[in-house]
């Protein structure tokens, strides 16, 4: 499956191994600049882009218009982190003059013919956060050593006699050098920056910076922002800009791009699209290996004097000008030291292979290991497990007791309740008790003074 071997990519080289061939297209497009690293041998790549330039005429002699396309040929085959590389540009270019009145006039040729090699220097080594198991902290925190960039250099020739009608009629060869660095601050984000001087010991001679940022958003995608200065001695340009690529197989690159354009006082735009395809021959090297998939080694022939000192070795050498030669093959030390053995006897032999240790001894020691492993981290899961019991019962404890509290309070509510009520029954009864009273005093008295009138009235 294709998505198994895209595992990652960057048109500007995003390596993480020290090895310079990949098993995934290493291109540099469709950025300007250059990562450290080499396609590795075998490999013969081309990359390619189509681009039209547009900007403001500028006083004097400009390049207002251009089109074209550029052609970037890279191979390896003498060293792994040697490259030579082709970088050629075929255009039409619009030749412009401006001062009290403007004109201009079309050429067609190599407006760059650079050839080209660069060299790793320096690659340096990363932590490997996926085996940090003991602290979560260090498993994620950030391995300050990425700042630390991997170092290339390059050399170049430029062929200015192969150019085409140029506003400054560059011609000759003139050298081109350079340091590229390379930045990766994580799997999915790293920095290249350049820096180069060109046209050296010509009158055009410039220096010239690139500093691109990458990011891979997935397995096929990844965008990239990047700054350029150009300093010459007559005009000093700059450049912003931004793109994409999209990686369809592991042969096989697209990309487009579109910048900005800062010369002198005016603004322009570029735009671009391209390709990078490769033609994979590469090959590992050839590793004897025995039946259990260990390398096989030659022994080292023991020489007699290895182990003396100077003039123990000077002796020996005189000695053997007296001696007859022995032949071609190698002398050994016979270890066998058994009493009946001859002390003068010697053996000659040819040198044996010696093998690696056995791989079921290494799966023995791996699966020992891997049981240790296991076996810890149950301990400290059932440690974990332990310590969320606790803290669950002490969570369930906390639940009954204000469970409890809140039933208290809710008796102890409604035992207040009740009181109230029961008292303010006893104080309507009591009121109704008054009353009652009151109308018996009342009746009373109407009827003292009804009998009171029945007597008067008898007398």
């Amino acid at each position: 499956m294709i998505k198994r071997l895209l595992f990652l990519f960057t048109f500007c080289s995003s390596i993480l191994v020290q090895a310079q061939y990949t098993s995934v297209i290493n291109s540099n497009r469709p950025g300007l600049s250059e990562s450290p690293y080499s396609v590795g041998s075998g490999v013969y790549q081309l990359e390619s882009t189509i681009f039209y330039r547009k900007v403001p005429f500028i006083e004097t002699f400009s390049n207002p218009e251009s089109f074209g396309a550029n052609l970037l040929f890279r191979t390896s085959f003498l060293l792994e982190k040697l490259e030579f590389n082709l970088n050629t540009t075929l255009s039409s270019d619009k030749i412009g003059f401006k001062n009290i009145f403007e004109s201009s006039h079309n050429s067609t040729g190599f407006s760059k013919f650079t050839l080209g090699a660069k060299y790793m220097v320096y690659a340096p080594k990363y932590d490997d956060k996926s085996k940090e198991i003991r602290s979560w902290k260090a498993r994620h925190s950030f391995d300050w050593k990425r700042w630390i960039p991997h170092v290339g250099v390059y050399a170049g020739v430029n062929f200015g006699s192969f150019l085409s009608d140029d506003f400054y009629n560059k011609g000759g060869m003139t050298p081109r050098v350079g340091v590229l660095l390379q930045n990766e601050f994580s799997d999915k984000l790293n920095v290249i920056s350049n820096l180069y001087y060109d046209n050296i010991g010509s009158d055009f001679s410039e220096y010239s910076y690139i500093i691109t940022g990458t990011y891979n958003f997935n397995d096929f995608w990844s965008g990239f922002a990047e700054l350029q200065g150009v300093f010459e001695k007559y005009q000093t340009k700059s450049s912003i800009g931004a793109g994409a690529a999209y990686l369809f197989s592991e042969n096989l690159q697209f990309n487009a791009s579109l910048r900005g354009n800062f010369e002198g006082n005016e603004f322009g735009v570029t735009s671009a699209i391209g390709v990078s395809y490769r033609l994979d021959r590469h090959q590992d090297k050839f590793v004897e290996l025995d039946e259990f998939g260990n390398k096989i080694e030659e022994d080292k022939p023991i020489k007699y004097d290895e182990n003396r000192g100077f003039f123990g070795r000077m002796f020996s050498k005189v000695k053997k000008l007296f001696k007859k030669k022995q032949g071609k093959r190698e002398q050994k030390v016979d270890l066998d030291i058994s009493p009946n053995k001859d002390e003068n006897e010697v053996r000659t032999e040819k040198p044996r292979r010696r093998r690696q240790e056995s791989l079921i001894d290494v799966i023995s020691k791996e699966d020992e290991k891997q049981k240790k492993k296991t076996a810890k981290e149950d301990k400290k899961a059932a440690k974990k497990a332990q310590k969320q019991a606790k803290k669950d019962a002490k969570r369930a404890q906390k639940e009954i007791e204000k469970e409890a509290k809140r039933k208290l309070k809710e008796e102890e509510k409604e035992a207040k309740r009740k009181e109230k009520e029961r008292l303010k029954l006893e104080k309507e009864i009591q009121e109704l008790e008054e009353e009652i009273k009151k109308e018996e005093e009342k009746e009373k008295k109407k009827k003292e003074e009804k009998d009171k009138k029945k007597k008067d009235g008898d007398n």
